[in-house]
């Protein structure tokens, strides 16, 4: 074979793989546009690999519409589909791709338009969805505590889960209702690398706990036994602006 024919073939197949079809694919197709009506054998031969490959493509080639059955007499014969037409296939395809285009961007979950969520169920759940905030060294946790979220682990729980945090430098920084549990906790602050303001029980009894870092919110919740995370750079940027009012307003 000549260097340009080569150089040539390269490119080709190249080309056919950029329009969707797979290395062995592109070497079928191709071989069966040179040969003309041919046969299994023939497409092995010319392509350069086995007939158990040709086999294992060709029906989907068939599907997808780049490669035609026919006949002579008994024997069945494959024809490659015309390369005017494959512009035709691909025009066919992008209408198909355009019609369903709606549905696929209301279930994607990576849209730059639309924030990222994910939802945990159970004690599991919640305690993976605390620990996701672990995954940040050194960004700093903000947000809303409870007693209530508290409740639902035991000391060890929630010890493991601060010497974790401290071992990654992740400072945590919270507004909570004031009871017994809740002093209890914020006495530990120095040691733990916290900073705890304790408010009105009476006045804010709220059961929730809202965790805010890097690009992230985390909402817990004891009573519906589940936990959020939204990933938003938009919400955690303004969630933490109201952390901050908050915090500025306690005295």
């Amino acid at each position: 074979m000549s260097s340009e024919k080569a150089t040539f073939d390269k490119f080709m197949l190249n080309t056919l793989r950029q329009i969707g079809l797979e290395d062995k694919q592109a070497k079928i197709y191709l071989a069966c546009l040179e040969l003309g009506k041919t046969t299994i054998i023939e497409i092995a031969r010319k392509a350069g690999i086995k007939r158990t490959t040709v086999y294992e493509n060709i029906d989907e080639m068939i599907n997808a519409g780049y490669v035609k059955i026919t006949t002579k007499g008994k024997r069945k014969m494959f024809v490659a589909l015309n390369p005017q037409e494959l512009k035709s296939l691909m025009r066919k395809r992008e209408e198909i791709l355009e019609q369903v285009m709606p549905q696929l961007m209301s279930i994607n979950n990576v849209s730059e338009t639309k924030p990222k969520v994910w939802f945990y169920e159970g004690k599991d759940g919640i305690l993976k969805a605390y620990e996701d905030s672990l995954n940040y060294q050194g960004v700093e946790v903000v947000g809303w505590a409870s007693g209530e979220v508290l409740k639902m682990f035991n000391w060890k729980d929630v010890e493991k889960y601060v010497a974790k945090r401290q071992r990654k430098k992740i400072m945590q920084t919270l507004i909570m209702p004031s009871d017994q549990g809740a002093m209890q906790f914020a006495q530990n602050d120095s040691q733990q690398l916290r900073k705890t303001k304790l408010i009105s029980a009476d006045e804010y009894p709220f059961k929730i706990e809202i965790n805010v870092y890097a690009n992230r919110v985390a909402i817990f919740s004891v009573k519906d036994k589940m936990a959020v995370i939204m990933e938003s750079e938009v919400i955690s940027s303004a969630m933490r602006m109201i952390f901050q009012m908050c915090w500025k307003g306690i005295s």
